[in-house]
């Protein structure tokens, strides 16, 4: 019989894809289209039917949501730590845990701490 050459397949389709993930984000201010790269982004938050992309120096809402933005980005650098947040690892400070036991993230660039919910934790466990 012929070899089984699915798992070479997947492997190389997932090295095909891996230089496709979203590298500009497009958002509105007024009737300006400001242009930010995602290196930039410290995270993303839904905001009801927009996301709000939050950089060092400024906030902007897109018209994007969550699981589109998942999908697009590099999970090696983005990860998902609540339903309505997604969080850039190159960004993080410091990872805490309160008294109560729930996980928050500190940011290097940012003063707000972004909770993590506890189906998420378990992405600090292999840092």
């Amino acid at each position: 019989p012929p070899a089984d050459l699915s798992e070479l397949l997947a492997r190389l389709a997932g090295i095909a894809n891996q230089g496709s993930y979203l590298r500009w984000i497009n958002a509105s201010v007024g009737k300006v289209v400001k242009l930010i790269t995602v290196e930039e982004v410290c995270y993303f938050q839904a905001d009801n039917k927009y996301t709000l992309v939050v950089t060092p120096q400024s906030e902007s809402l897109i018209q994007k949501t969550i699981k589109e933005l998942c999908d697009e980005l590099d999970p090696q650098v983005f990860w998902q730590i609540h339903r309505s947040t997604v969080v850039n690892v190159n960004a993080i400070a410091s990872v805490e845990r309160n008294v109560r036991g729930r996980v928050s993230v500190r940011l290097k660039e940012r003063k707000e701490s972004l909770p993590v919910a506890d189906a998420y934790v378990h992405l600090f466990r292999k840092m």
